[in-house]
């Protein structure tokens, strides 16, 4: 534990590519802010599995004395709206703390009192979390149609399609913006080249529909194109949407870092989630200039599944395991991250989605005896 939280006083020297990547990586942890030596991370359980997955993370963290400490908040739009108060609560602790571990916090289908932003947004907007990274890897003891993947898809999630911009101009007639920005865009990219640069990715595709939407995507790829030139040992191409969707399903080796504008990135997310075993077994994280959130890659599939016992917890874990490398607690992130690994190469302790029988407890307990064995 020592030679970690060394490691963790080093955290503000940590090389990065360019100062772009190097204040979202760094987050606003500092020894200040330790409890007894732990590191304080913002945890929000949030919806439906959300806190059974949560439940894994602390029983595989207290198992392996992992020096962190969750400050905890409960937010949640199906049961309950949260209020003002409570997203500013959430918003002040992941900006004092730098780092969190997000649940998925379900969106209503319709809009709440004329509200159009869902909480998940308004956070998202207010932490300024402008860059989502999921990363798509085979498992070798997993076999899928593809294997050997291992691709990372870069979106911007700040505006796009995505920035609640709607309304009804005449009945039966809805209009919703689709904001781009040039400064965004250029923000986006160089956040996708950095990322490359530092962990020594060699190709960047940059995802767009430009054809159809000349303006937006069209400035949107103009950007791309524009910061890649600053990095002339990293190969550039672009392709359409839609073309790219067809090449991840049947050649999806030939991708390495994607980066594109907020839509197609979620689609992406999950058809890549797909490939690789499915929802459940894919992190992710999401990055501004002053924090870092870690959380699922895609959606999980298991709405249904509240309170059963089955949700596999392979992508949360993966993500606290993200988590605990970007504090510097590398040796902790390692044991994690082996452990899950070889729980689900094994096989003797597969969750329904990837075709076995056991339960998120069975699985979660395979984590912790495999961590005890290590």
């Amino acid at each position: 534990m020592a030679a970690s939280l060394g490691n963790l006083a080093r955290h503000t020297q940590r090389f990065c590519a360019t100062p772009s990547i190097a204040r979202c990586i760094h987050g606003s942890n500092n020894l200040q802010r330790h409890h007894e030596g732990k590191v304080k991370v913002t945890m929000v359980p949030g919806d439906g599995i959300g806190p059974e997955l949560m439940i894994a993370v602390k029983e595989v963290f207290k198992a392996a004395a992992i020096p962190v400490e969750f400050e905890e908040f409960w937010v949640s739009e199906i049961m309950d709206r949260a209020s003002e108060d409570t997203i500013q609560q959430v918003t002040k602790s992941v900006l004092r703390n730098g780092v969190a571990l997000l649940g998925d916090i379900s969106s209503r289908l319709s809009a709440m009192g004329g509200e159009l932003a869902s909480t998940k947004f308004i956070l998202r907007q207010r932490l300024d979390l402008y860059a989502n990274v999921v990363r798509a890897k085979s498992f070798e003891g997993y076999k899928t149609r593809h294997n050997n993947m291992d691709l990372v898809i870069i979106r911007e999630q700040t505006e796009g399609e995505y920035s609640a911009l709607e309304h009804e101009s005449v009945p039966g007639v809805i209009e919703s913006m689709k904001i781009i920005t040039r400064e965004k865009s250029k923000r986006i990219a160089r956040f996708a080249f950095d990322y490359a640069t530092k962990h020594d990715r060699k190709k960047v595709t940059a995802v767009h529909k430009a054809n159809i939407m000349k303006l937006g995507d069209g400035m949107f790829l103009e950007s791309c194109r524009e910061v890649s030139k600053l990095y002339p040992k990293i190969t550039f191409e672009a392709m359409i949407v839609d073309n790219t969707c067809m090449q991840l399903v049947s050649n999806p080796n030939q991708f390495d870092v994607m980066v594109m504008p907020n839509l197609y990135g979620n689609i992406i997310d999950n058809l890549a989630a797909g490939l690789v075993g499915g929802a459940g077994v894919v992190p992710g994280e999401s990055y501004s200039q002053k924090c870092a959130v870690f959380e699922t890659g895609a959606r999980h599939p298991f709405a249904q599944a509240v309170g059963r016992n089955i949700a596999n917890p392979t992508a949360m874990l993966l993500s606290s395991a993200n988590l605990l490398e970007h504090l510097h607690l590398g040796n902790y992130a390692k044991q994690v991250s082996n452990a899950v690994a070889d729980v689900v190469n094994k096989g003797k302790a597969r969750t329904a989605d990837l075709g076995g029988y056991a339960t998120t407890t069975d699985f979660t307990h395979a984590v912790i005896n495999q961590i005890h064995k290590g």
